[in-house]
């Protein structure tokens, strides 16, 4: 049963025993239907600390828990001092949604859910406005090119800008989802979701063109898209970046399959096989501090014993980004040259809606002049 097929207990409906971490386990297992592992993962952090707290607490029945208990995790949280209000806005909603799988479940107080005091955002604090500017990420790929040319970072770091793809959708692409020559479109002619007749495939073939990578959904085999098969897409590429592919292919790439023998792009350096979420983020890290790419470091810190050169610790540089601040800095890359969101949307998986309000964060004199092209044409 799925937890939005619970109903709401009646009033006077007498509450069933259930232990707040019973809950847990059985509320995430119905997440796990619908939502992508990495969202699952997400909301097991965000709340996992509640449960905790409320097995700390000796709640060891959700029949018992009251708004006490939830104001006082509240203030825990708040005073800690080391908390933003948008990560505790998520935090306390997914709280919130935990409770009321509780209600439908029939084992928690209706009224406690409303309890939970979620922080109210404005628009600005909705949108984290920190990206990857467009000039660095052109110095950090113009270094590549000149130093580590056809490098995993350079390969890494070019795609990341130009598809703007989610880490996992990277980590997920093998040697047969990249494109580069005519033979390769023969890989296509054998896939079983392409359900066209011959005929009509031979012209969607012939109307192709090369280089381009194709991301696809392959949960049983490790390598899920966030979006599931709605994920499922081909990318065109540059030339540049085709060039670059090949090369890496062709000289750099190491060796190695994965646990399913498939031939991942982008492998591990440690072990023969596919490189993880985590690495990608860390070479992320790693290639936005100014001083790996040839910049001087603009905190005042000597490279030589700063905190951020020390493996694992990358995050604490302050000119560090996210693979996700890439892909901000892509989309809004895109729009500044001229991309229209639907089309970026489609790119990059993602919905027209959340391209125009959190992914887009334009640079408002480069989009005026951009709208200046079109100015002539209202006297036309």
């Amino acid at each position: 049963m799925r937890d939005d097929e619970y109903e709401a207990p009646a009033a006077g409906d007498e509450l069933v025993p259930m232990a707040p971490r019973e809950a847990f386990e059985i509320w995430l297992e119905r997440q796990e239907m619908d939502k992508s592992e990495s969202t699952v993962q997400s909301y097991r952090y965000r709340v996992r600390p509640f449960v905790e707290f409320l097995e700390e607490e000796g709640v060891d029945n959700l029949n018992d828990l009251n708004g006490r208990h939830v104001l006082r995790f509240d203030s825990m949280r708040r005073s800690s001092g080391d908390i933003q209000k948008n990560t505790l806005n998520n935090q306390l909603g997914t709280i919130r949604q935990y409770l009321e799988f509780g209600i439908r479940a029939n084992a928690v107080e209706p009224a406690v859910a409303s309890q939970v005091d979620i922080p109210q955002l404005s628009k600005d604090e909705r949108i984290n406005r920190e990206k990857l500017p467009t000039q660095r990420a052109k110095d950090i790929l113009e270094y590549l090119d000149r130093f580590e040319y056809a490098s995993r970072d350079h390969v890494l770091a070019f795609l990341l800008w130009e598809t703007g793809a989610r880490a996992g959708s990277l980590r997920a692409l093998d040697l047969e989802d990249v494109y580069l020559e005519e033979d390769d479109l023969d890989r296509l002619r054998y896939q079983e979701d392409l359900d066209v007749g011959e005929s009509v495939l031979e012209e969607i073939l012939g109307g192709v063109e090369l280089p381009f990578v194709y991301f696809r959904h392959r949960p049983d085999e490790d390598t899920p898209l966030k979006k599931k098969y709605g994920g499922e897409r081909p990318v065109n590429i540059s030339e540049e970046l085709g060039e670059v592919l090949r090369d890496y292919i062709r000289y750099r790439r190491v060796e190695g399959s994965d646990e399913n023998d498939r031939k991942p792009l982008l492998t591990s350096k440690k072990s023969p096989g596919r490189i993880t979420v985590s690495g990608i983020r860390i070479r992320a890290y790693e290639l936005t501090q100014p001083c790996q790419v040839g910049k001087e470091c603009p905190h005042d810190r000597d490279p030589a014993d700063c905190e951020a050169r020390v493996h694992g610790q990358q995050s604490r540089c302050p000119s560090v980004r996210s693979p996700h601040k890439w892909r901000t800095g892509s989309v809004t890359w895109h729009r500044d040259r001229g991309w229209a969101p639907e089309d970026i949307a489609t790119k990059m998986a993602t919905s027209v809606e959340l391209v125009n309000s959190v992914y887009d964060q334009p640079e408002k004199l480069r989009r005026m002049a951009i709208r200046r092209e079109n100015l002539d044409k209202l006297y036309e």
